[in-house]
């Protein structure tokens, strides 16, 4: 039977972002702002009118997390930040450093993306989240399942599927997979409005589809012959490029596709509905719109 679970509630109705006070003329740090997931958080809080300050390698605000001397400018006159960790072994001392420096600069909220995943995937992951918990400012976890947007912008995806055929050592394992605008939009709201502080917010789409479903709604979308097959996690790692993985890789995708075949991710959480107060958007919307870009195409 399907389940949902979600954060522990406060018993607190957070409503529609209107109905709250804003921080929305407030200017707000974006860390990773040419990401996935960044640069949709940067659009949502442009469209709410906040100053966002743009942050990454290559972005209009230089920050790297192995180069602490970038850290204070990109700090300086914000109120908030969106965050995302550097995703390499020093994670959690570089997250620990950079919370403590914009606490002591006076930036007021933080809102990390963390993940949804088994700790066998990411041990790491309370670590992490607890950085940003002692920082002293307010703070909001967000932790996402697989996002729809890796499909049409993950290359690993997205290459395969253009060829015809997605292989993946994900089994039949259900995915209640999310839509990168909606993760964008709880963070956006988690930084302008209040009531969001102390919570963490699961977040997925609305129903668990396997890959093979996912991929059976971008055929529809696309009008093409697309198709999925499962392989084994040992012929994924072994000959990667086969797949259209890259070496480097392999083995991170085959240790979270045996979570999905296993099902350890399939359960769906109501974080959107608790954050925004209404539903997440389905795989086949995301499809439709994605396919319209001619990003699939042949």
């Amino acid at each position: 039977m399907t389940h949902v679970t979600g954060s522990v509630s406060l018993g607190i109705f957070v409503g529609p972002w209107y109905l709250a006070e804003t921080m929305a003329d407030n200017t707000i740090l974006v860390i990773g702002s040419t990401g996935k997931i960044g640069r949709h958080v940067a659009e949502r809080l442009r469209e709410r009118d906040v100053t966002v300050k743009a942050a990454s390698r290559s972005g209009p605000v230089h920050f790297d997390w192995h180069d602490e001397a970038t850290w204070p400018g990109a700090l300086d006159g914000a109120q908030g930040a969106y965050l995302v960790d550097s995703q390499d072994a020093d994670r959690v001392p570089l997250l620990r450093r950079f919370s403590a420096l914009a606490a002591h600069r006076g930036l007021r909220r933080l809102v990390f993306l963390s993940a949804r995943e088994a700790e066998s995937v990411n041990p790491t992951l309370e670590e992490k989240e607890a950085a940003i918990k002692d920082a002293g400012t307010e703070w909001t976890i967000l932790r996402p399942v697989w996002f729809n947007q890796n499909f049409s912008e993950v290359a690993a995806f997205r290459e395969p599927l253009r060829a015809g055929e997605l292989r993946l050592p994900a089994g039949d394992g259900p995915q209640p997979f999310i839509d990168a605008e909606d993760i964008a939009e709880v963070a956006a709201a988690a930084l302008t409005t209040d009531g969001h502080h102390g919570r963490t917010y699961d977040l997925s789409g609305p129903e668990a589809i396997s890959f093979g479903e996912a991929v059976a709604h971008i055929a529809k979308a696309t009008g093409r012959d697309l198709r999925y097959r499962p392989v084994s996690a040992e012929d994924y790692v072994a000959d990667p490029a086969a797949f259209g993985a890259q070496p480097g890789q392999a083995e991170g995708y085959a240790l979270l596709m045996a979570a999905i075949a296993e099902g350890k991710t399939s359960h769906l959480s109501d974080g959107v509905k608790q954050a925004l107060g209404r539903d997440p958007r389905g795989f086949a919307e995301y499809a439709v719109k994605t396919a319209a870009t001619g990003v699939w195409d042949a």
